[in-house]
């Protein structure tokens, strides 16, 4: 019994640690990308699509599919080669609203090609946005990132999981880096 305590209490500290290690991690990649940006960011939304299989036809007829709107960030490269970004974007939601959204995003980033200017980003974005229909109560997010990209542009997207006729929406946005 004592040794099955133990390896609890080994596991609960194994766990505690790396929670501890991960939010460091995530700490010390904002505050390098604010204090030391490489690039300021112009982010344009491109693309909001409904899943299809997980919603009634009337309802996606009815939805706005062009996201209309703008942003603007700061990004840095780290040491790894890793894209963190920071940015606030606003754009015309599902019901033609405007919807703000902000976070830090973090991508691992490849170079598969000769040509280094051709890079392949897979990761997540921890935010925050607001919605009309949801009274524009501050709602917390974390959703995954990938993008493909040439220079300093990058065509960027997410997939917001959900329920049957709600979420389950693919977004997509351009971000050009100056």
């Amino acid at each position: 019994m004592t040794s099955v305590f133990f390896t609890g209490c080994a596991q609960a500290i194994t766990l505690a640690t790396g929670i501890s290690n991960t939010w460091h991690a995530f700490s010390d990649n904002v505050s390098e990308t604010w204090n030391n940006p490489d690039s300021y960011d112009l982010y344009i939304p491109a693309i909001t699509w409904h899943n299809r299989l997980t919603y009634d036809k009337e309802k996606t007829d009815r939805y706005n599919e062009r996201p209309w709107g703008a942003g603007g960030g700061i990004s840095h490269y780290d040491e790894k080669g890793n894209w963190n970004g920071l940015y606030l974007m606003a754009f015309k939601d599902s019901f033609n609203k405007w919807e703000p959204i902000g976070g830090y995003g973090w991508e691992k980033t490849w170079r598969p090609l000769n040509d280094q200017n051709f890079h392949l980003g897979l990761g997540y974005t921890a935010g925050v946005t607001a919605r009309d229909n949801w009274k524009y109560i501050p709602v917390p997010l974390v959703l995954p990132l990938a993008s493909v990209g040439y220079s300093k542009a990058t065509f960027q997207m997410t997939y917001i999981p959900g329920t049957y006729n709600n979420g389950n929406v693919y977004f997509a946005w351009f971000r050009w880096q100056f």
